[in-house]
């Protein structure tokens, strides 16, 4: 039932969601924007205020993000910077910017996306690491700033889900297998697994929870 905006660089995917919400009924705007670049964060921050009804998101959820997979050796400023803009700071920056219609209405929900490596070391993933283990530091801060203005803040921290930030790992199927048997499930997850989690924290149901980060991992974390 929600108006949905979405923000991302390619425009073409971003209309094919919109597509698939008009279908069924809802409502959907698209903002084309790199959010890894922060003056154009702000502009795309200011046309999400605006957009739908002008009030103001009430739910934000912050899944923009870039995994480079380099060795620790190989890493770049380019690369350190890039990963770190996006992945926190764009999560940062887009939530003040939105924060002060929340608060006005005395109601509001940022969900961050975290990641398995928000707790764990991978291969090759330094920056990404890095930037992950942020969020769920980041998701605290937001919390304690805004709750108690009726904002609650919290994150997701997936395991491996086929996505295209993924898929180069979703083609070995060597891979996949042992990913497989790390979960307490045996098997890796699927996009629609975040669907139940999403929503809880977007909704009044998670009307006393704030600052948590939950992982949505089949059980890699804690077996």
């Amino acid at each position: 039932g929600a108006g949905v905006i979405m923000m991302a660089r390619r425009e073409d995917r971003l209309q094919e969601v919109a597509s698939v919400i008009s279908e069924i009924g809802g409502m959907a705007k698209i903002i084309v924007v790199d959010l890894g670049n922060r003056s154009d964060l702000k502009r795309a921050a200011n046309d999400a205020s605006q957009a739908l009804n002008g009030g103001g998101p009430d739910v934000l959820i912050n899944a923009a993000g870039i995994n480079l997979r380099r060795s620790a050796d190989e890493v770049s400023d380019d690369d350190w910077d890039k990963t770190l803009e996006l992945n926190v700071s764009a999560s940062f920056f887009l939530a003040q910017a939105l924060v002060p219609a929340m608060t006005k209405k005395g109601w509001g929900r940022i969900v961050n996306i975290a990641s398995l490596q928000s707790a764990r070391a991978f291969p090759n993933s330094i920056s990404y690491g890095t930037s992950k283990g942020a969020i769920v530091q980041l998701t605290r801060a937001m919390a304690e700033q805004w709750s108690a203005k009726g904002v609650l803040c919290n994150a997701v921290a997936p395991g491996f889900i086929p996505t295209e930030l993924t898929e180069r790992i979703a083609q070995d199927t060597a891979m996949v297998e042992a990913l497989k048997q790390k979960t307490m499930i045996g098997r890796v997850g699927r996009v629609s697994d975040l669907f139940g989690p999403l929503s809880f924290l977007s909704s009044d149901a998670s009307g006393y929870i704030t600052g948590q980060t939950i992982f949505v991992d089949g059980g890699f974390t804690a077996k």
